[in-house]
């Protein structure tokens, strides 16, 4: 099958697709206490992300990032991974991989494992016991950093994503990234999105420009910036003291949108083309109406066939702050 190729000649090889819309946390800048989550019946069953991942995979998508929510949290979510698995045995797929908040890892870890996964992303605020209760509201740390022990000890390569918070942790620069390159990881800082409120939380309070954080860093490592790209909007720095890869994701910034290789798709179904344009295509409705996949093929087609060249984020968008920052922490490297 031809590969997707959208009208400005980018080959579409990256896939995220979120499972579920449920979470076991409820961090502060990303949703409210009291969250209305979506009706099952909306939601795609783990056999229609089976078929529409392998739709997009045998047409050329060599990398699929599963999100959230929380993935972990979905029930029988094992068999979707297992399911996939089959894509890395026979070559198709070159990369399996997930963004968790670590809460269910130590349950799942050996067998992500099994299924071929060689590295997640942990989403990690702070290393403070106290703070980490504050801003998931229902999460508690060991159960975390258990998780992120049996991810390492299955044998696989876990990246920090941590949400720069001002004000909250500020004084954890350091001892994050003194944590990081003890354990072994990779860490990447995400720039909350300046705009939007979430329950009593204002965002502007909140945002940490990335610029101040680099600068900090420079007062104690040498910098060296790194040519990598993953056709997202993550930019990597080497500290040379170090040697640790330290990346930074500004939602803002559109000087990734030339490389980006990648699309979105909900779990019911909705394929978004740019994460910074509300423009979507539904997915389920040709997934439904056929057995056969000759329409839904057409239907991502025809989705690709309207990526936008860039980005143009719309700000007064209802809670458009918490959403961009929770999507931005599901970003991969």
């Amino acid at each position: 099958m031809p590969p997707l190729v959208d009208p400005f000649a980018r080959a579409i090889s990256y896939l995220r697709v979120s499972v579920t819309d449920r979470c076991d946390f409820r961090c502060t800048y990303c949703m409210t206490e009291h969250m209305t989550f979506l009706p099952k019946a909306d939601l795609l069953t783990l056999e229609e992300l089976d078929r529409l991942c392998s739709a997009f995979v045998a047409s050329g998508v060599q990398k699929l990032r599963i999100t959230g929510g929380e993935p972990l949290v979905r029930k029988g979510i094992m068999t979707f991974f297992r399911a996939m698995s089959r894509h890395l045995a026979s070559g198709a797929l070159k990369e399996l991989t997930l963004t968790t908040n670590g809460s269910q890892l130590a349950k799942y870890a050996t067998e992500l494992a099994e299924c071929g996964i060689k590295r997640i992303n942990v989403s990690l605020d702070t290393l403070d016991p106290t703070k980490f209760a504050e801003i998931t509201r229902w999460g508690r740390l060991p159960q975390v950093l258990d998780g992120i022990k049996a991810a390492q000890a299955a044998g696989m390569k876990v990246k920090i994503n941590a949400v720069a918070l001002k004000g909250f942790n500020e004084d954890e620069l350091f001892p994050l990234v003194d944590w990081c390159a003890d354990q072994g990881h990779d860490l990447t800082f995400i720039e909350v999105m300046p705009m939007g409120e979430m329950g009593d939380i204002q965002r502007i309070d909140q945002y940490w420009s990335l610029k101040d954080l680099r600068a900090r860093l420079e007062t104690r490592f040498t910098l060296t910036d790194l040519a990598e790209r993953s056709g997202g909007p993550a930019r990597y720095v080497r500290l040379n003291e170090t040697g640790q890869k330290v990346g930074f994701i500004t939602p803002l910034t559109h000087n990734f949108c030339e490389s980006c290789n990648r699309v979105r798709l909900t779990c019911t179904g909705e394929l978004y083309m740019c994460l910074g344009q509300e423009d979507m295509a539904d997915l389920r409705a040709p997934l439904r109406a056929s057995a056969d996949d000759a329409a839904l093929h057409a239907a991502i087609r025809a989705a690709i066939a309207r990526k936008p060249k860039g980005h143009d984020f719309d700000y007064s968008r209802q809670g458009v702050g918490g959403q961009m920052t929770r999507h931005m922490s599901h970003t991969g490297g």
